[in-house]
């Protein structure tokens, strides 16, 4: 169909206007075809068009219990736009993206008994409190019913009752006695229950410390994406991220989850538009995406920078904020034997980061928009932004937790 493009972006600014953000990214970011699915011959002939807009599978079970309604809101914009070029008749179809799946036949693999303690013995290296600032009562009530639990106590006639007296009146069990009492199971468990159990440690609510529940999740998610888990940024609570588990759905969208985390750590909330773009950018806009992991670079270095004291100067461009960031952070640890030659290996690297990304932000203004182009030009493709992301990510995530590494060292030092 004629116009195909202009008419979604219109439709997509029209849902921008009206506040419905949600379904916005989903014109964006979905394959959207026009298609003819029919033909009336009322009133001398009239097409029926569908307007298929095809999701990621992961993506479109998120919304399937409102697409009723996404379908509605689509569409109701659609007729407003296409009305004023066509009198055919249009439709909004939500559906599934069908494509290619790597090893679908192959079975999940579960997360195992070894997954589950390399878990729990890191939360006892580390004595996290898995109640966090809760009490033991509190945290297992927002997953389990603990009045229909048995009691290990004859004294007491459930759970609830027995905890109680061994955690608060007697205060005869240990921190981490959860992990091994067989009415939770956590060992051997179902993958929900136990997925629910680290989500709701990560809490907001029940994990205020904003830095702790990073490295939390950190931990957690070094374990679980070896059984192709991960726990991701959900929403956030009172500027606090929220973290719920989800299926890991590729290397490139760790890559987005990482970017999140150094955000979250950083309290950068301009870092978090940027990833946004990002994410709508990198497979429609490839160029706006490099430009964009270019910023991502610049926040996070001058973020850094100023919580550290050393403000970088309004002209300072990439190549020298990361020098600069280089030398605060003194990347390379004094106790390392042959320190000189480390830190230069490291400054090449960093170099090379910065590199990759400026040019290919230069790349950006080469082959963008405007300008004319003869038949054989081809622009970039995704698999550059992908690149230009990916050596984002690389920098920011390493730049974050040495950074990060310092802010406790010193504290340590108090």
């Amino acid at each position: 169909m004629e116009n195909s493009e202009e008419i979604l972006e219109t439709v997509a600014e029209m849902l921008v206007a009206d506040e419905m953000y949600e379904v916005a990214d989903i014109i964006r970011q979905a394959q959207c075809d026009f298609e003819v699915t029919g033909y009336d011959n009322w009133n001398g002939g009239t097409d029926i068009y569908t307007l298929y807009v095809r999701m990621p599978v992961f993506d479109f079970a998120k919304v399937k219990n409102k697409q009723d309604s996404i379908e509605a809101q689509i569409s109701e914009r659609l007729q407003v736009v296409v009305g004023q070029i066509s009198d055919d008749f249009f439709s909004v179809s939500l559906v599934p993206k069908i494509e290619k799946q790597t090893k679908w036949r192959v079975t999940s693999k579960p997360l195992d008994k070894t997954i589950r303690r390399n878990i729990f013995d890191g939360i006892r290296i580390e004595d996290f409190k898995w109640y966090g600032s809760l009490n033991d009562t509190e945290f297992l009530g927002r997953i389990f019913d603990l009045e229909k639990l048995p009691s290990h106590d004859s004294r007491f006639s459930n759970a609830a009752g027995d905890i109680w007296q061994h955690r608060f009146n007697n205060d005869d069990w240990d921190d981490d006695w959860i992990f091994g009492d067989t009415r939770f199971n956590l060992i051997e468990c179902s993958d929900e229950i136990f997925l629910q159990f680290l989500s709701e440690m990560v809490n907001p609510v029940v994990r205020p410390d904003r830095d702790e529940a990073l490295r939390m999740v950190s931990h957690f998610n070094d374990q679980l994406r070896e059984a192709g888990w991960n726990l991701v940024e959900e929403e956030m609570i009172a500027g606090r991220p929220r973290f719920v588990a989800k299926r890991d759905s590729g290397k490139f969208q760790r890559s987005h989850n990482r970017a999140r985390s150094v955000a979250d750590a950083l309290d950068a909330s301009w870092m978090h538009k940027e990833i946004q773009r990002l994410e709508h950018s990198v497979e429609r806009d490839p160029a706006l995406a490099i430009g964009t992991a270019k910023e991502l670079v610049e926040s996070c270095c001058k973020t850094i920078l100023t919580k550290i004291g050393k403000p970088p100067g309004n002209a300072d461009n990439l190549p020298k904020l990361a020098k600069s960031l280089a030398k605060e952070l003194k990347l390379v640890p004094d106790d390392i034997p042959k320190a000189a030659k480390g830190a230069e290996t490291i400054r090449i690297l960093l170099s090379n980061f910065s590199s990759i990304i400026q040019g290919l932000a230069e790349l950006r203004g080469l082959y963008g928009s405007g300008h004319g182009r003869d038949g054989q030009y081809r622009g970039l493709e995704p698999r550059h932004a992908r690149l230009a992301v990916g050596a984002a990510v690389a920098f920011i995530d390493f730049v974050t937790e040495t950074y990060q590494q310092r802010q406790l060292n010193n504290k340590d030092d108090l």
